[in-house]
C-alpha cells in the first residue's frame, strides 16, 4: 500500500521514501521469517540460526550506492559555494540554541566539505575493522545532526539501524541476542549451488545494474538535469538545490476562438501547486489534464501552451518551457531529452 500511495502522488516524491521502498523489495526475497520473527513461532517452521552472506552483501551494496551517488552529486556550483545550504539555514535562524550558529559561514562551510567526505567515504571506513568503531560514532553524529537540522523524517535513523550489516555477526549476537547458540564455521552447512539461488543471483545482478544505470542516466541527456529534471528521480540527488519560479498555461479554444489563462492552483493542492514548478514532466502532465478537463466541458480540443519560469537556488530566473509548443501534441519521452524544455544553450 505504501509503494502504490508513493506511486500515484508523485508530488510527494522523496529519495528517502524510494529508498524505504527498495528494502521492502529485498524483504520478499530474504529469509527473514527463519530465527526472531514471529514466523519462527508457528508450528512446524523452519527455525535456522545462520543466513547466507549475500543476505548481508546486497544492504551493504544498496547502501553504498545511495551514499556514492549522493556524494557525487554534490560535486556542483550550487552545492560546492554554499547557496543551497545557505539558503537552508537562513529558515533556521529561530531554532533554539543553536540558530545563531547555522547562520556561520565557517559552520555552513564544515557542512559542505562534510557532506560530500561523509557521503563518499562512510561505507569504507565501516567496512575496514579498525576504523569502524569510530565511523559508526562519526556516522551516528552526522545522521543526528541532519535529523535535528534539516528535519528529514525516519532517514537518520534508517541509516543508524543498517549499520548493523557492518559489524560481526559474533558481535551482534552478543549484544542482541544472547540466548543465541554460537555458531562456527565448521557446524555450518554450506549450501549447494542450485538453479535457484542462481536466478536469485542473477536477478540482483540486473537490479544493481540498473541501480547504478539510474543515477548515471542524465549523462545520456541534453541540458543541466538540475533544471530539465531529465534523470533526477531515483538517483539520490537528496537535499541538492531549491527551485521557485512562477507557471501559467495558456488555453486556446478554437471553437470559442478565445484564449484564456490558467494557474496551477485553480485545480491542484497548495502541495501539488507549489511542485509544478520548475518540474517539467509534471508541467506536461497537467497540460494533459487540462485538455481534458476543458474537453469535458464541451469546448472539444484546446491548445495548452506554458509560460514556465524557474530559478535554481539563488541563480537568475529562466524560462523553462519552449511557450510556443502545444503540450498536448507532444508525448513525454522517458528515456530521451524533449527539445520543448529549454537547455541552457536553448535559454
Amino acid at each position: 500500500m505504501w509503494t502504490l500511495v508513493y506511486w500515484m502522488q508523485k508530488s510527494a516524491y522523496n529519495n528517502h521514501y524510494y529508498f524505504l521502498i527498495l528494502l521492502c523489495v529485498f524483504m520478499l526475497f530474504l529469509p527473514a521469517h527463519a530465527y526472531a520473527s514471529f514466523d519462527s513461532k508457528r508450528k512446524n517452521a523452519v527455525v535456522s540460526t545462520t543466513c547466507p552472506r549475500w543476505c548481508i552483501s546486497i544492504f551493504i551494496l544498496q547502501m553504498w550506492i545511495v551514499y556514492t551517488f549522493a556524494s557525487m552529486h554534490k560535486f556542483y556550483p550550487g552545492w560546492l559555494e554554499g547557496d543551497f545550504i545557505a539558503m537552508n539555514f537562513l529558515g533556521k535562524s529561530d531554532y533554539w540554541l543553536i540558530g545563531n550558529l547555522l547562520q556561520e559561514q565557517w559552520l555552513q562551510r564544515a557542512v559542505m566539505i562534510g557532506g560530500i567526505a561523509f557521503d563518499g567515504l562512510i561505507i569504507y571506513f565501516l567496512l575496514y575493522k579498525k576504523t569502524r568503531v569510530p565511523a559508526f560514532v562519526v556516522s551516528i553524529f552526522f545522521h543526528l545532526f541532519n535529523s535535528v537540522v534539516f528535519q528529514i523524517g525516519i532517514f537518520p535513523y534508517l541509516m543508524i539501524g543498517l549499520s548493523v550489516f557492518f559489524f560481526e555477526p559474533e558481535l551482534i549476537r552478543k549484544i542482541f541476542f544472547k540466548k543465541k547458540p554460537i555458531i562456527t564455521f565448521d557446524s555450518l552447512n554450506i549450501p549447494q549451488i542450485t538453479m535457484k539461488r542462481l536466478s536469485i543471483a542473477f536477478l540482483f545482478l540486473c537490479y544493481f545494474i540498473l541501480q547504478i544505470y539510474l543515477p548515471l542516466r542524465h549523462h545520456l541527456y541534453k541540458g543541466d538535469v538540475f533544471y530539465t529534471e531529465e534523470g533526477h528521480r531515483l538517483a539520490w540527488r537528496m537535499m541538492l538545490r531549491y527551485k521557485s519560479g512562477n507557471t501559467t498555461f495558456r488555453i486556446n479554444s478554437t471553437a470559442l476562438d478565445s484564449t484564456w489563462t490558467v494557474t496551477p492552483s485553480k485545480f491542484l493542492t497548495r502541495k501539488q501547486s507549489g511542485a509544478i514548478v520548475g518540474k517539467p514532466d509534471m508541467i506536461w502532465q497537467f497540460a494533459q489534464y487540462l485538455e481534458k478537463y476543458y474537453e469535458k466541458e464541451g469546448l472539444g480540443d484546446v491548445e495548452v501552451r506554458v509560460d514556465a519560469f524557474t530559478r535554481l537556488n539563488n541563480q537568475p530566473t529562466v524560462r523553462l518551457i519552449d511557450s510556443e509548443t502545444d503540450l498536448t501534441e507532444v508525448r513525454w519521452q522517458s528515456l530521451r531529452h524533449s527539445d520543448w524544455i529549454l537547455s541552457p544553450d536553448k535559454r
